[in-house]
């Protein structure tokens, strides 16, 4: 079983607290531009072990893409998603090669990220990686951002995620 979601990284920094002199206000250099990239991820809720593949959008092509990507890395394993219903997981092509892969999908109750270990990890992610500060190019950021997915331990990558907080419902799975 994996829990995936999926996020947006834009060019233009996501504008968070910062420390300035008293009087001054913070500055954040930005160009203007807002160009954007998605990375698609998941994370398996007992192990941690993480997967994640970048794309320039979020149609129903780059979430079969990585429904191909899971299914090649997880070959002959049972494989069941966790999900949200965005419209390019409920899309009826997504769902037949879902089907066809031999790739379960289980639904998260609607406008409920709360629930989303992933987007929880996302949301640390945008803060440390990057909150405030622009990367020269729009490239530069997704592959900076894959680094620190990958880069955590299978521990923290949990622990980040709230699986491992009394209570989580997934402990009741």
């Amino acid at each position: 079983m994996l829990i995936l979601d999926a996020t947006i990284l834009r060019l233009f920094p996501p504008l968070r607290c910062a420390w300035a002199l008293r009087g001054q206000q913070a500055e954040v250099r930005i160009t203007g531009r807002n160009a954007k990239r998605v990375l698609l991820g998941a994370i398996n809720p007992r192990t941690g072990h993480r997967r994640i593949i970048r794309c320039l959008s979020m149609r129903q092509e780059d979430f079969q893409a990585f429904l191909r990507h899971l299914r090649s890395r997880y070959r002959d394993r049972p494989l069941w998603l966790i999900l949200d219903r965005a419209p390019c997981h409920e899309a009826h092509p997504s769902q037949v090669l879902a089907g066809r892969l031999g790739i379960g999908l289980m639904w998260l109750p609607t406008q409920c990220p709360e629930l989303n270990p992933v987007d929880h990890l996302w949301r640390e992610l945008k803060r440390l990686v990057a909150a405030n500060r622009q990367f020269r190019t729009i490239d530069e950021e997704p592959r900076y951002a894959e680094r620190w997915f990958l880069g955590l331990t299978a521990r923290e990558a949990l622990r980040k995620a709230g699986m491992l907080a009394e209570g989580c419902w997934l402990s009741l799975m």
